[in-house]
């Protein structure tokens, strides 16, 4: 399937668009790394807020204090999410395990 023919004008509106998308999402993962927003909140958000929902998981695990890549693999498969999963995509069963630990 072809992409769609964007005028220049069309192209530096998504552009933009993308660069203001990038710029919340940093933003959340940074109060995510500050503490001041939990993983449960962020789940309780995704429901109304198409920016959390869009989020991979994996960043957000990795984004909490003293976690680093190794330790969120290790969460993420404890909780059986994949990689590459984002928060909307998240399952009842897997918001529960992936708080449960968390919490452990």
């Amino acid at each position: 399937m072809a992409l769609p023919t964007m005028t220049a004008e069309q192209r530096t509106e998504a552009l933009a668009k993308a660069a203001a998308v990038r710029k919340a999402r940093s933003e959340l993962i940074g109060k995510v790394k500050e503490g001041k927003v939990s993983v449960a909140d962020l789940l309780k958000k995704a429901e109304s807020d198409d920016l959390v929902k869009k989020t991979k998981v994996a960043a957000v695990i990795k984004a909490l204090p003293g976690v680093g890549p190794v330790k969120a693999a290790k969460l993420m498969d404890q909780a059986e999410i994949p990689e590459d999963r984002r928060i909307g995509g998240l399952g009842a069963r897997q918001r529960e395990a992936l708080l449960k630990a968390l919490d452990a």
